[in-house]
């Protein structure tokens, strides 16, 4: 090869180098994010905190196919909401949300 043909080959040496570190950077990085994800939510159980991607934050009552029946709300006013396992973004840290520090939304006073 003669530096010409060399010449002519950088461009592509260039390419194929920025490819290389874009799946580095962006590609391989999201897989992970996306396997450990995925690993969290098969490893979560019926008690367990979690936060959905729409943000709803509650207790794992029952697990069922595919779906988390979230225990939500505080003291008399828990609801039930059924969520799909992939709507899980994580898993809520052991002490972090305590129902003590969440008051229960005031009645309106029906007198006025």
């Amino acid at each position: 090869m003669d530096a010409s043909q060399l010449q002519n080959f950088y461009p592509f040496l260039m390419m194929a180098l920025i490819l290389v570190v874009f799946y580095f950077i962006l590609i391989r990085s999201q897989k992970k994010k996306e396997k450990a994800l995925k690993d969290m939510i098969s490893s979560l159980k019926v008690g367990d905190e979690v936060a959905s991607i729409g943000g709803i934050h509650g207790k794992i009552n029952r697990v069922k196919d595919n779906l988390f029946i979230l225990e939500t709300g505080v003291g008399t006013t828990k609801s039930y909401v059924t969520i799909e396992k992939s709507a899980i973004a994580r898993l809520i840290s052991e002490g972090t949300s305590k129902e003590s520090d969440v008051a229960p939304l005031e009645e309106a006073a029906d007198a006025e």
